[in-house]
Order: C-alpha cells, then structure tokens, then sequence
C-alpha cells in the first residue's frame, strides 16, 4: 500500500463473523494500510476487541504511521449500536455477545483514540452510497450476504436509522413457523440465506449421510469454518449438497428483497457481504431474477448492482464514521446532500 498519506488519516475497522479487516486511509479515502485476521471463536467482546485493537495496529504498520497519528478510528460491527454510547448488544455471530458491550471505551482504551462505532451493514451501504455503486440513487437498499444477512437503508439520501435497529432484513419472516434462525426466532431469511445457518443445514444433512465436499474443503484450507471461499469452490466443483443449499439461498433472498423493495419503493438495491462479493455478478443477476415474481410494481423493478467497493466496503465505512480534528464529514451525520 502507499504510504504518502496527505492530510488527516482515519482508521477503520470492519468486524465480520468469519474476519477483521482494518484500513488506514486519507482526506480522500485512499487506503493506504491494510490487516486483516480471522475473528476469534472463542472468548467474548473483550477478547473481540483486543483483537480488533492489533489488527489496526497492522494497518497502520502496513501504512508506516503510527496509530497515534490517526485523527480517529471508526468500527462496523454486527448486532444493535448505540452510537452515542458506543455500545454493541446481540451481536450473536460473535463468540459470547448475548448483552450489551462499551465497544468504543475498550477501543479507546486499548489505542488512545477516540472511536466511533456504527452498525457493519450500515456503514457499508453509507460507503457504497458516498463511494461505490450506490452514488447516482437518492435511495437504496444494501443488503449484505455473508455469515448473516443484514440491510442499510438510504432514504432521500441519508442513512435511515430508526430506533438505533434499521435494515434489519435478515430477520424478516419470509415463511410463518419457518426454520429456526440464529438469533432463536423462526422464518428468518437468515435462518435460509445466512452463512452461519446454511453451515448448521450443511452439517445436519451431512451427518445424515448425504455427500458433500465442504467440509474436507474445509479441512484442506485449515479453517474450523465454512467461509465464503470454501462455498464457491464447493460450488464450482459441483457439489450437491453446496448447490442446493445456495440455491435456497438465492430464492430466499429474492423473495425478503423483494418484499422490502415493496414496502419502500427504493431506485436500487446493491448485493455485498462475504458470499454476495464472492459469487460476484451471476448471483446477483439470480438475485434480481428470484425478486421479479413477488414484486408489486413489476413493470418496472429497481435495479440490482453488485457492491462497487468490493470486500473494503465495510472497512470504507468504518472509516467514514471516524471522529475527525477537522469540520466532519456531512456523511458521518447522514446529511447526504450531494
């Protein structure tokens, strides 16, 4: 990575379930540094954090600064955020996360920095609307396919956030009595769509015989873990079991897209996360394909892209919500007027 930073240099960390990806950028959102380590699976927030706290510590190794050149450092984070105080609740894809956590005081502890912490799925869509495929549309809708399935709303171009909860797609029922979800409910699009949960249904038929060559994918690339990596090359070997999962997946998705496409009446929706980024424009076209039959206005669907900024759109937006010295940016507050 470069390392003439110029002006005022932000971190950002984006805490996904299967990893932690850091970056160090400048006034003109230039990566310039980044770390990337699997996320713990064991421990609690605590232990998240520290965690957290080395990876940006690599990132600006990789940068050649130091972390206290840094103006401020912004997080992503799955689960419930309360920005004013910085905290995180239910973040149930992370290893003992059931109560609320002071996110941003451990952070600042731990690096001396002030820090600002935002839901993971928001701050992406925010980035994908500042940065990436979402900057021609005054609303969007950005979901993110990964160990879970979270959503951000753009709405005349601010970020809707509602009670601190938006977006929550995931956890809209697409099927009453349903499977059961991760976060312990039934008929979540999470629980068909979601990583975490087709790992648990890969498991589970697995050990009821069927074939399946995921999980010796899996042992071959020494992960504990079906990532999105192991599920596309399960997928481009032909796998059964892998299609078929996926394949849910993908019908799933339609049909909960479509449903909040229905109710909000956005210009686009943008597919990232881990598997939407991984399997690239093909899913995203079955994505789109699998929404036209439960759209209301269905002369006309809303265009489907895949997410511009790519795997760095959460790390992007974390950095977007770092405290700055200077005037903040007009995105931070969501007064997106231009």
């Amino acid at each position: 990575m470069a390392n003439s930073a110029q002006g005022e240099l932000r971190g950002g960390i984006d805490l996904g379930g299967t990893k932690i990806e850091a970056i160090i950028v400048d006034d003109a959102n230039t990566v310039l540094g980044i770390a990337r380590i699997p996320t713990p699976t064991t421990g609690g927030p605590s232990d998240v954090a520290t965690a957290m706290a080395g990876v940006i510590q690599q990132a600006a190794l990789a940068a050649s600064v130091e972390v206290a050149r840094l103006a401020g450092i912004g997080v992503g984070s799955p689960g419930t955020v309360d920005r004013q105080a910085g905290s995180v609740s239910g973040a149930r894809n992370l290893p003992g996360w059931t109560g609320s956590f002071p996110l941003a005081a451990k952070l600042e502890a731990l690096l001396g920095r002030p820090v600002a912490v935002g839901n993971d799925v928001e701050v992406a869509t925010n980035a994908e609307h500042v940065l990436g495929a979402g900057k021609p549309y005054d609303s969007l809708l950005g979901v993110f396919w990964g160990t879970g399935i979270g959503g951000g709303i753009v709405l005349e171009r601010k970020l809707w956030l509602g009670r601190g909860g938006a977006g929550e797609i995931g956890h809209t029922v697409i099927r009453q009595n349903g499977r059961r979800c991760t976060c312990g409910r039934r008929g979540c699009l999470e629980a068909y769509a979601g990583r975490a949960a087709m790992e648990i249904r890969a498991r589970k038929l697995h050990e009821g015989g069927m074939h399946t060559d995921l999980f010796e994918i899996m042992s071959q690339h020494g992960h504990d873990r079906l990532t999105s990596g192991i599920w596309q090359r399960a997928i481009e070997s032909g796998d059964k079991l892998a299609h078929k999962l996926v394949d849910r997946a993908v019908s799933a998705l339609g049909a909960g897209i479509a449903s909040a496409v229905n109710l909000l009446e956005v210009e686009a929706v943008i597919i990232g996360g881990g598997l939407g980024v991984r399997f690239g424009h093909p899913y995203v076209e079955r994505i789109a394909a699998e929404m036209r039959p439960h759209l209301f206005v269905d002369d006309r669907p809303p265009p489907v892209h895949l997410a511009g900024l790519g795997d760095l759109g959460g790390a992007l937006g974390a950095a977007l919500e770092a405290p700055r010295r200077g005037p903040a940016l007009t995105a931070i507050s969501g007064r997106l007027d231009g």
